[in-house]
Formats: structure tokens, sequence, C-alpha cells
């Protein structure tokens, strides 16, 4: 409370102001008052619009980050292939979905940031593991190049296409722990028992090939990967 003195004749007496005194003191303590509440208020709408950002950035759907490209291709009996791959740039995952001709679909996952690829065989409890090399490289990254071009739909000449052929032997006393695979690997593999495969030069003629899989690419190339087990 200001205090204030007023002149008698005898003597000074105290007395409370009351002209005006207390209203110049609440005047100039509102400026302050609504200074720090209007600062307060600005940095609580700050927050949370910070908050709902880092959220929606966060959950949003893996389906945003990805891209469906389908590349359709004869075959060698002039026969249409149809596949579709899924191409998400921002973790560096190519999946295929290959369809084959009795209409089941297997699928083939490149998880280049991990140099890893990992078949799943349609009708099979198992997937099948390899390392990536140069070529894998290469073919996937023409992929994810022309998917940066927004281009989502791929028509193959069987008369410019290149065909190559795979062997892969299956490691059959290499099973994986899928508790040891990381992220889309072991998504993809739940469930199911995981070996590690290494490229053949050819099964032999003692050697029975299990299953095969056709992969195109948009540079013009289709692999046919073929696997066979190893004697243990």
């Amino acid at each position: 409370m200001v205090r204030c003195w007023k002149h008698s004749e005898n003597h000074l007496e105290e007395a409370q102001c009351t002209d005006g005194g207390s209203a110049a003191s609440s005047q100039s303590h509102f400026p302050h008052k609504a200074f720090w509440v209007s600062l307060s208020a600005s940095l609580l709408l700050v927050f949370i619009g910070l908050a709902l950002t880092g959220h929606l950035g966060l959950s949003r759907p893996h389906s945003e980050s990805s891209q469906i490209v389908r590349i359709t291709v004869p075959d060698q009996t002039g026969s249409l292939i149809n596949q579709s791959a899924v191409v998400d740039q921002q973790n560096d995952l190519v999946t295929f979905s290959v369809t084959s001709p009795a209409n089941q679909t297997s699928t083939v996952l490149f998880d280049i940031k991990r140099g890893l690829i990992c078949y799943k065989p349609v009708n099979q409890d198992s997937c099948f593991l390899r390392k990536m090399d140069k070529s894998d490289y290469d073919n996937v990254q023409s992929l994810l190049h022309e998917s940066t071009q927004k281009q989502s739909q791929f028509q193959l000449l069987g008369n410019e296409t290149q065909r190559q052929m795979e062997y892969l032997g299956v490691l059959a006393a290499s099973q994986v722990d899928v508790s040891m695979l990381e992220g889309p690997l072991q998504a993809l593999c739940q469930d199911s028992s995981i070996h590690w495969t290494q490229k053949i030069e050819g099964p032999g003629k003692q050697r029975l090939v299990y299953f095969c899989i056709d992969i195109c690419f948009p540079s013009n190339i289709c692999v046919s990967v073929c696997f066979y087990y190893l004697p243990e």
C-alpha cells in the first residue's frame, strides 16, 4: 500500500492516499501482467503446434513414403508376367510381389541399407537370405531412380529384355533366428524358418531344383532365381 503524508497544524498525520495513487499503481502493473499472460499463451500455442507436428510426422502412414511400381514383361512363351514393387526410398527398401501363372504370389525384399535380399516363396513356411552384390545394387538402384521420376508403370519389351539365371544353394545347417533380423525382414519372416543361401554355378545333375522366382527390373533385365538344397 502506498503511504502518503499530509501536513496538519500541529503534526504530520499518516493517511491513505485517495487521490488516484492506487489507480495509478494498478495501471502501472497491468501492462506487465498482460505482457506475461500474452507471452505464456504464445509459448503454449507454439509448444502445442510443435507437438502436433512431431506427432503427425512420426505417425505418418508407411504408405505415404512409398510408391507402387508395376512391371509388365512377356515371358519366354509370350505370356505376360505381372509384377509389382513397393519402393520405399525413405527406408531404402524395395519389395517385389511376384505372381506366378497359377496366380500365386511370392515376395522378394531388397533391404539396401543392410545389403540383404530375402526371398519368401509362396506355399512355404521358409525365408531365404543372401547378401546383395554389385549387380543387385545396380538393378535396384535403377528402380529407385525411375520411381523418383514418378513413373509407376513399366512395359518391358521381350526382344529387348536380357534374361539371366541364378542358382542359390540353401545352407541347411545355417538356420537363422528371426529375432536376429531387423525391421521389415523380421516382419516378413515371422513364424518361418530362415536359411542363408549362396550363389552356386549350378545344382548339378544329382540335385533337384525346388522352385524358381523370376524378377524383372525397369532396366530390361529379368533374373530367374532357382533354389536347391546343398548336402549337409
